[in-house]
């Protein structure tokens, strides 16, 4: 089949790579404009860009989908996939594939429809999320599905590893249903049982609620993990970012937001268990050991995080 495939970040070139790799033809690569990035804020394509440049396919960059209508509805295309792209697909190009589009998507729909899945199935304390391929319609994640697979989270993967590997599998997933769609194979069936969202995560998302039970603000850790990165801040103000944390064994009880050294270990006191701090990043510095920042402030000035 004739394709063309829409996707931005790196969690979209599994999929490209996999599609590229098949016996079907890649027509058209959509992604997202460059961005700035770095401190120097250097102009930069998405990964979708770079990984098509080096395949050799034609890459178009929008944010407006709809600004490329004049380029492609005048091509001959069986399907689309997406990504990820970060963008909506309106008419007339929603049904301008023979096919129309598929959509590979990040968790069980209908659970955590939206811009975040990953994010907010671990915040959540989710136990099982997965990907599912579904028919994109204008509706927000609401197609008929036609393929979908589990993947355990694990108490200690963030949002960053779990989207790494969903990503990979999620593109074996994606290329059998569009073989299966190119022999004729495939049906999809209607979402079933109550939806719940995923709205993009905002700064405030990744402040660490210290009075929320441990197991919650490690979630809540791992959920924002990379981006946007949890972060705390002191009695003065300063921003304490917090990079890796797990959950304290057979710690003294400390009130919420408390910082305190037990051996070689530096706790923060939640609603329940303490929580140990593995790797921060204060304010201005570089990251490092939770140890390290803790000896160098000392015991005795060590903050109440808020």
């Amino acid at each position: 089949m004739r394709l063309v495939v829409a996707g931005s970040p790196s969690a979209a070139v599994p999929t490209l790579d996999a599609l590229a790799a098949s016996e079907h033809e890649i027509v058209r690569v959509i992604t997202r404009p460059p961005a700035p990035l770095g401190r120097k804020r250097v102009l930069t394509p998405t990964p979708v860009a770079a990984r098509a440049t080096e395949l050799g396919l034609p890459v178009l960059e929008t944010t407006r989908l709809a600004e490329l209508e004049p380029e492609l509805l005048p091509l001959d295309v069986d399907l689309g996939v997406i990504v990820a792209y970060g963008g909506l697909v309106r008419e007339p190009l929603l049904s301008w594939p023979r096919l129309g589009w598929i959509n590979l998507h990040f968790s069980l729909l209908p659970r955590w429809r939206g811009a975040a899945p990953v994010q907010h199935a671990i915040i959540a304390g989710d136990e099982v999320t997965g990907a599912t391929v579904f028919q994109l319609t204008p509706g927000l994640d609401e197609g008929d599905w036609f393929a979908q697979e589990r993947e355990t989270i694990g108490a200690h993967r963030t949002a960053g590893a779990l989207l790494d590997a969903l990503s990979v599998s999620g593109s074996a997933l994606t290329r059998g249903v569009v073989d299966g769609l190119a022999a004729g194979a495939l049906t999809a069936r209607p979402q079933e049982g109550e939806p719940t969202f995923a709205p993009k995560l905002v700064r405030d998302d990744a402040r660490i609620r210290w009075g929320e039970p441990v197991e919650a603000v490690h979630a809540r850790i791992r959920g924002v993990t990379p981006e946007p990165g949890a972060f705390s801040t002191a009695g003065d103000g300063a921003v304490l970012k917090v990079l890796e944390a797990t959950p304290a064994r057979d710690a003294r009880s400390l009130p919420p937001g408390a910082c305190a050294l037990d051996g070689r270990r530096v706790l923060v006191g939640t609603a329940t268990a303490p929580l140990e701090l593995v790797r921060v990043q204060p304010a201005g510095r570089s990251a490092m050991s939770a140890g390290d920042w803790a000896r160098g402030l000392g015991a005795d000035a060590l903050p109440v995080l808020s």
